[in-house]
């Protein structure tokens, strides 16, 4: 397939298609005319890339999947470089996790602190 009905099969642009190409996510593969020539295995790469991407993992996060798939795996989750990046989202995932527990916790003090505050505060400062 050419890359525009590629693009429209996985729900992206031919864009993103061509940098995809230029790091080295999807194969560089022409026809004899010259133009992008692409395969239901570059779809399942693409699909894989846009779930991760959905996911919250960068471009370069989704390699090891990619490169999973293309040795071969049925599935791009299942070498061990993928479950590494797995491990390793879900550590900072639970960074964040911790850090917006923090934040929740001051503005919940804050709150509590200020609850009783003068209604005109609560109204910007207009008289009832």
């Amino acid at each position: 397939m050419r890359i525009g009905e590629l693009a429209a099969r996985a729900g992206t642009t031919t864009r993103a298609l061509r940098y995809y190409e230029a790091r080295g996510l999807l194969p560089d593969r022409r026809a004899e005319n010259g133009y992008r020539s692409y395969d239901e295995s570059d779809l399942k790469l693409l699909r894989q890339i846009r779930t991760l991407q959905d996911f919250g993992f960068d471009l370069e996060e989704t390699r090891p999947f990619v490169e999973c798939l293309r040795s071969g795996h049925p599935e791009g989750d299942t070498c061990p470089a993928s479950i590494d990046v797995y491990r390793r989202k879900l550590d900072e995932l639970d960074s964040l996790i911790g850090e917006l527990q923090a934040i929740r916790a001051k503005i919940g003090v804050r709150l509590a602190t200020v609850d009783g505050a003068d209604p005109l505060c609560e109204l910007g400062g207009q008289e009832l």
